[in-house]
């Protein structure tokens, strides 16, 4: 561990890796891969942000978690129209079990992060995202059932979820909807269009308190240096999650999901070996 701030680095300079338009369209092509499979792929977002747009590790997650938390603000409405509040509100306990979880894992997960040296950060983030590959793997894949849990046995693996999704959505930076989705529906026995709204319940104080823990480090300066690049990879991220919720089920899911869980896989792989 190292309690010295790491070094805040700008996009890449020359060329298109600058360019807002550039900017937009990766946004966009990132928003389009969560959208086809339901998510808002935060977890493709993080690997381009360190290996196109030269972030470093730490730098990389604050600016992942700024667009995430925009990005899920802008998709709480849509999904609250899509399954009406009326539907949502006899499940709150369901939240308030998981968020006792993951306000906690959050603001550990965001403690870690800040005070792990770089090349740490690299592998943790690495392994994180094999894990996230696996997930995606599990989830579209292969069947997802009720465990049929009750009474506290039930409380407590949500709480002991919630602690775990928290700590890992904070350190990449991500919503945590891959994790929280399949969560809902084994523990909880919550039909998957159901999940997903609760899953963005769930994800948006979760990665505020994230958000606030992150902004008592140095490393939170850098969305002030990044403005226009925060934004204007939001505003794209959330055009592509538009779009790619239109080709949902366009590309079968034995061949985008497998295709996606490699692009993961790949990713992790040169984050490993980043330096």
């Amino acid at each position: 561990m190292n309690d010295t701030p790491q070094p805040q680095l700008e996009p890449l300079t020359g060329g298109a890796a600058r360019s807002l338009p550039w900017v937009f369209v990766a946004g966009a092509a990132v928003g389009v891969l969560g959208g086809m499979i339901g998510l808002g792929g935060a977890e493709f977002r993080l690997p381009l942000l360190i290996g196109v747009f030269g972030f470093a590790a730490l730098a990389a997650v604050v600016v992942n978690k700024a667009i995430s938390l925009i990005v899920v603000a802008a998709a709480l409405p849509a999904r609250l129209i899509a399954v009406p509040w009326p539907e949502l509100a006899p499940h709150w306990p369901v939240a308030v079990n998981l968020l006792a979880g993951t306000l906690v894992g959050a603001w550990l997960g965001a403690s870690w992060a800040v005070r792990m040296r770089t090349a740490v950060l690299y592998r943790v983030l690495a392994a994180l995202m094999v894990v996230m590959a696996a997930a995606l793997l599990a989830t579209h894949l292969l069947p997802v059932a009720s465990l049929h849990l009750s009474g506290w046995l039930q409380v407590v693996a949500g709480v002991a979820a919630g602690l775990v999704i928290g700590v890992v959505a904070a350190i990449m930076g991500v919503a945590g909807g891959e994790l929280l989705i399949p969560t809902i529906v084994l523990l909880f026995a919550i039909d998957i269009k159901t999940a997903g709204s609760l899953s963005l319940m769930v994800a948006l104080p979760t990665m505020l308190v994230a958000f606030a823990r992150y902004s008592r480090d140095g490393s939170f300066a850098v969305l002030g240096r990044n403005r226009r690049f925060v934004l204007t990879m939001a505003a794209g991220s959330i055009a592509g999650v538009l779009l790619g919720g239109l080709l949902l089920g366009v590309v079968p899911d034995l061949v985008l999901i497998p295709a996606l869980a490699l692009i993961l896989l790949i990713s992790a792989a040169k984050l490993a070996r980043h330096h």
